[in-house]
């Protein structure tokens, strides 16, 4: 009876021993996700970055170009992925301190939070990429927008492709946030025995 009080109450404590190493392969993990996540973002900022395609049309004298910048969307992909991507090697050697100190707790709720904001950055910078290369693919009949890569064929695949890295960086962030909840989750709450 007495069992049951204290498991109704929370007062049993658990009896599954945690080993002192288990943090270390998620912190292994953690720190290959972000060199992944740098390739990606420096990768599709210098994609889209590069991107650009020149037209003759009838002559050789009357041009018609399209460049990465000339589109909004397409410049704040670029600065996102700069961001983030700086933001990631920044983090590396926060990610190595945790390789060798699997115990850091606050650091690791610190990147968690920062990898959330970063995380609705690269969204967000991907999401309005996405929407002006679908646009230049598809068009839009109901406001007589013509699509644009049977022109600029080059410039489309090149920002579509762009568009890879971004969303791999994306589901590389949600799999840091998971591995970080399972590492803290696997700490002994010190902390909250000494109250």
């Amino acid at each position: 009876m007495m069992k049951a009080e204290q498991l109704e109450v929370g007062g049993a404590t658990s009896k599954v021993p945690t080993r002192v190493g288990s943090n270390k392969g998620v912190s292994l993990m953690d720190f290959i996700l972000r060199i992944v996540g740098v390739v990606g973002t420096l990768g599709s900022s210098i994609a889209m970055g590069t991107t650009e395609q020149t037209l003759s049309f009838f002559t050789r004298f009357v041009r018609f170009s399209a460049q990465y910048d000339d589109f909004p969307s397409f410049r704040l992909f670029v600065i996102v992925n700069a961001i983030v991507c700086a933001y990631l090697v920044l983090t590396i050697p926060l990610s190595i301190v945790h390789i060798m100190r699997s115990a850091a707790r606050g650091s690791r709720i610190l990147l968690v939070i920062l990898d959330t904001v970063m995380l609705g950055l690269l969204t967000a910078g991907a999401s309005t990429a996405t929407s002006i290369v679908y646009l230049a693919h598809n068009g839009n009949s109901s406001a007589n927008w013509l699509p644009v890569c049977q022109q600029f064929n080059d410039f489309c695949q090149r920002a579509s492709g762009s568009l890879i890295g971004s969303y791999g960086a994306i589901v590389m962030f949600i799999l840091l946030i998971l591995l970080a909840a399972i590492a803290l989750s696997r700490q002994k709450k010190t902390h909250f025995e000494r109250l």
